[in-house]
């Protein structure tokens, strides 16, 4: 296979029932005039292999995941997947009705993916790690979490 064909091929992705159907309605809620938003979403959700909610592996993407990746340029960062009332980009809450949002949902540690940032730029990300919502948090997070809720 070709290097060009190669790039172009999506990873597998893993979503949990919940998330799909959720999704699902989200995306079809939208407006028609939001259709660029909703799209690269029911793309993603569409060939997504859905798994009940319990059985979703560790280290793979849901909403609410906090993940690290690393793009193209080799800059990692550390987001945090949300639905669109949550997102704060201050916050590094990333919308799933962003493009790097979309591309990012069911992807699992390890995999990489190309992606269509608004301006029409094919980027690139590697998912690096992966911690669940309601994972225990490590020492120093949980003091700064704790002196942000004071």
């Amino acid at each position: 296979m070709a290097p060009a064909t190669k790039r172009k091929l999506k990873p597998a992705i893993t979503l949990t029932r919940s998330d799909h159907e959720r999704l699902w309605r989200l995306a079809e809620s939208l407006p028609d005039t939001a259709a660029n938003v909703a799209e690269p979403l029911l793309v993603e959700l569409d060939r997504a292999r859905v798994v009940a909610d319990n059985k979703l592996a560790a280290k793979t993407v849901r909403m609410g995941s906090t993940l690290c990746f690393t793009s193209e340029l080799g800059e990692d960062k550390t987001v945090t997947l949300v639905f669109p009332g949550e997102a704060d980009i201050a916050a590094n809450k990333i919308s799933i009705l962003t493009p790097i949002g979309a591309a990012l949902i069911g992807l699992s540690a390890g995999q990489t993916i190309d992606w269509t940032a608004r301006d029409g730029r094919v980027r690139r990300l590697t998912v690096k790690s992966v911690t669940q919502p309601g994972e225990a948090v490590s020492a120093p997070d949980a003091a700064v979490a704790a002196a942000q809720a004071s």
